[in-house]
């Protein structure tokens, strides 16, 4: 059995990057009970290195190199309110305070931080000062000196620029298309092309400019096409040209989700110009772009029979930095150089598990009852014969997806006897338009069949203990838990709610503001407009907090108390009604954290707590 401990602990190394003259390397590590960033020589040890932030209250996990030697630069929030700030840091004076670079007032935050190539040692970033208007600002990181660049409209606009210059204009129209629109210099507007808001309800990210400022890369669906593309939108004359796409396979969109995922594109360090796109697959697929990166990207491929994560490299593209995705030697960081094509392990993010079995994860197909495909990935104990108790793991979103990768939940539950089932139902990203448009109005409906039909599935092939079934998740995860507990109160042995929603009028109408005006292609086009009386209805009849007296399901209730996305009160209605009714529940409410715990003390909290639960409940192995 893995220990906790060694699970869960932040990792030893991760985030690492080169800096722009290949000289020295930047990455993550733990200090002061917290991931911090480090800084060293590019031939130096870790012993070596220089600990550049001091943050003992929440780990840092975004960070930025400068095109000045001296400076770097890192976000933070205060106990995962996601109120976004940008520091920077003195590498001449790594132990002397950071500096706020962008002193918001409450509620604001910072929305992106892009380099300026046309006026060295300054920023552009994405900011709310104003409360509920993203403007972009061209910040001197050596002072501070803030300049507002461009005033955005109203929520439901957003204004892309090429170093600061307004080139794209993307307004939302009644129905939810997303109009694009070419921004002359007159001051003049070309209508470009309208994107349907059913196919993208969390927009066509990467939604950026291109290197050279003359067009727009967006992810769209090409007419005909069910598959995600990568598609340039020309700014003088409109053409839309496909830049990459597979047959089969739609362009990844998670690594707009957070950090915690691999980037989607991958850009020339000196120029800008896209040299990769990840698109998904049973594992990952990296498409190179240009012939020098697919060059690179042969050599790269050597080092492991993973899927490259983060990736790095200098000005001249000689030295590379890569990490790797893969299910069982998680996040392997080597150093590459291209001239030589000589490589060496820089890093291994939990050396602690080098002993440890772990359990590989396999992509695994299966039709829905009602014919449509669906992708899973299950992840089996090492060894096991028979049936085993089986926990149905929920992602959140739910427009995201499961994807192959190294899972600590998984690889826990594993060492323990169980198996996790990680399910790509309908309305999830990535398989494509129709299985999007195949979610709308099926919360709690044919989204929750599909999770139950996964369940038959393992129990038919002998790998799931029916007896023995679990399910768990965060966010919307967490409310798929809630119905399976409600819905079909007597499918499930034990049930863990994490950071989900009971409410689904609550939850939206106790969303940020700066938020909403994503909800008409989401929330209120998948779901219903709680504003709306002939929609208000359905929604409640769909939300588990109408249904909890049906619960009878041993369950955890698990929030953090500074989730602004999914507020705490959704988790303190469910629980208050259960208590009052003299059912038994559970409640692990943590002060410090927001939507999904960060804090190591915190995490292993949680799954010693799951480990406890799940041991009373499914049997499993608990020592």
């Amino acid at each position: 059995m893995i220990a906790i401990e060694d699970l869960f602990a932040d990792p030893v190394f991760s985030g690492a990057s080169i800096s722009a003259d290949g000289q020295r390397l930047a990455y993550l590590a733990p200090a002061h009970g917290r991931t911090q960033v480090w800084v060293r020589g590019i031939d130096q040890s870790h012993d070596e290195a220089v600990c550049v932030t001091h943050d003992a209250r929440r780990g840092i996990k975004t960070y930025y190199w400068t095109d000045d030697p001296r400076w770097l630069l890192y976000l933070q929030d205060t106990d995962g309110n996601e109120d976004w700030h940008l520091y920077r840091v003195d590498l001449e004076n790594p132990s002397g305070d950071p500096v706020d670079l962008t002193p918001l007032p409450p509620g604001g935050r910072v929305w992106g931080v892009e380099p300026s190539k046309s006026v060295p040692g300054t920023l552009l970033v994405t900011m709310n000062q104003r409360a509920l208007e993203a403007d972009t600002f061209r910040i001197v990181v050596a002072t501070g000196e803030t300049t507002l660049l461009i005033e955005q409209g109203d929520l439901g606009t957003a204004v892309y620029a090429h170093d600061g210059e307004p080139r794209f204009l993307m307004e939302m129209d009644s129905d939810g298309t997303y109009n694009y629109f070419a921004l002359d210099a007159d001051g003049g507007r070309r209508f470009l092309h309208g994107a349907p808001g059913e196919d993208h309800p969390l927009g066509t990210m990467p939604s950026q400019v291109t290197h050279d400022g003359a067009g727009l890369l967006l992810a769209l669906f090409p007419e005909g096409s069910d598959d995600l593309a990568l598609v340039r939108l020309d700014h003088a004359t409109g053409e839309k040209t496909v830049l990459a796409a597979i047959e089969g396979h739609d362009l990844c969109q998670m690594g707009y989700h957070g950090p915690r995922w691999a980037p989607c594109l991958y850009t020339d360090r000196a120029t800008g110009e896209l040299i990769a796109a990840r698109f998904v697959g049973d594992k990952p697929i990296i498409k190179p772009l240009t012939p020098a990166f697919a060059e690179v990207l042969a050599e790269l491929s050597k080092l492991s029979d993973g899927v490259i994560g983060g990736l790095s490299s200098d000005k001249t593209g000689t030295r590379w930095v890569v990490s790797f995705v893969h299910d069982t030697q998680p996040g392997l960081t080597y150093l590459y150089d291209h001239a030589s094509r000589k490589s060496e392990l820089l890093f291994d993010p939990y050396p602690q598990l080098s002993g440890a079995v772990l359990a590989p994860m396999r992509a695994i197909h299966f039709e829905a009852r009602d014919g449509l495909p669906i992708t899973a990935f299950l992840t089996e104990p090492v060894g096991a014969s028979g049936p085993v108790p089986l926990v149905l793991k929920v992602h959140g979103g739910p427009w995201s997806h499961d994807t192959w990768t190294f899972d600590r939940d998984a690889q826990f539950f594993a060492s323990r006897g169980i198996a996790t089932l990680q399910v790509n139902f309908r309305g999830s990203t990535g398989s494509g338009a129709a299985h999007i448009r195949a979610g709308i109005h099926e919360w709690a409906g044919k989204m929750h069949d599909d999770l139950i039909d996964a369940c038959e599935w393992a129990v038919k092939e002998g790998i799931a203990d029916p007896s023995r079934l679990a399910i768990f998740g965060g966010s919307y995860g967490g409310y798929a838990t809630l119905v399976g507990v409600t819905f079909t109160p007597d499918y499930f042995a034990a049930a863990v709610n994490y950071v989900g929603i009971s409410n689904l009028a609550n939850f939206m109408q106790k969303q940020p503001v700066m938020f909403r005006p994503q909800h008409k292609n989401c929330f209120h086009r998948h779901i219903g407009d709680p504003e709306n009386p002939a929609e208000l209805p359905d929604l409640l009849e769909r939300s588990p907090i109408t249904h909890v007296d049906k619960i009878t399901t041993p369950l955890l209730v698990v929030h953090g108390a500074m989730d602004v996305r999914v507020v705490r009160e959704e988790a303190d209605i469910l629980v208050d009604a259960l208590r009052a009714r003299g059912a038994t529940v559970e409640y692990l409410l943590k002060d410090d954290e927001g939507h999904g715990f960060q804090n190591p003390e915190n995490v292993m909290d949680l799954f010693r707590t799951i480990e406890r639960f799940f041991g009373e409940h499914l049997g499993s192995r608990v020592s």
